[in-house]
């Protein structure tokens, strides 16, 4: 066995591991799979290592309990999971670009569904949340509660709110405090950073 490949301890009937296992393939992550419970010597990593419990992404000696999708992908780091994307989703989500106004499909669409993060597929917006805000990108006036993580960027001028996706950290645009009632708030997004999941 590669003690440096990405490895996935998990066992039958763990409706947590189905969940990390999914989350690597929709990834395009390679990683071994090891079924604790056909792999006797596979319990005796896992104790060496401090764990009693499954599911575990491990490499190498470092690891970590995989209960948590968000902790799965700190884990994995961000350049993993930004290196599917096209090169204009990957200038935007991983060098904190800024796509050109007026050129995602997004700003225009007006079904039902979710807006999910194209890093990792976060639900981060609903199709209840949008607006036009006639500037050429993608507008919410809230998101989905504990989707994004904020910061401060001072490329311009004056300090602007920026906004990464919390599972995968991937960049997504910048929240104004012009937008409409009831919120007061424009969360204005890059397309490229988004995937819509028509109900």
């Amino acid at each position: 066995m590669d003690s440096q490949a990405l490895r996935v301890y998990w066992r039958p009937g763990c409706s947590s591991c189905v969940k990390v296992k999914e989350f690597l393939s929709q990834l395009g992550v390679d990683y071994q799979s090891i079924n604790v419970s056909a792999t006797p010597e596979a319990m005796d990593e896992l104790r060496e290592m401090g764990v009693r419990t499954v599911p575990v992404v491990a490499r190498g000696r470092e690891y970590v309990f995989a209960q948590a999708l968000e902790d799965v992908s700190r884990f994995l780091g961000k350049d993993v999971q930004m290196k599917r994307l096209p090169p204009e989703a990957y200038k935007v989500m991983r060098d904190e670009g800024t796509e050109r106004a007026g050129t995602s499909p997004l700003d225009h669409e007006k079904r039902p569904g979710v807006f999910v993060c194209a890093g990792c597929g976060l639900p981060v917006f609903t199709s209840e949340m949008k607006f036009d805000s006639g500037t050429g990108w993608p507008s919410f006036f809230t998101s989905i509660p504990g989707a994004f993580e904020m910061k401060k960027d001072f490329y311009l001028i004056y300090p602007r709110t920026e906004y990464h996706c919390m599972r995968c950290g991937g960049h997504h645009g910048h929240l104004f405090d012009d937008g409409p009632a009831p919120t007061n708030q424009r969360w204005c997004n890059n397309g490229v950073s988004l995937r819509f999941i028509p109900k």
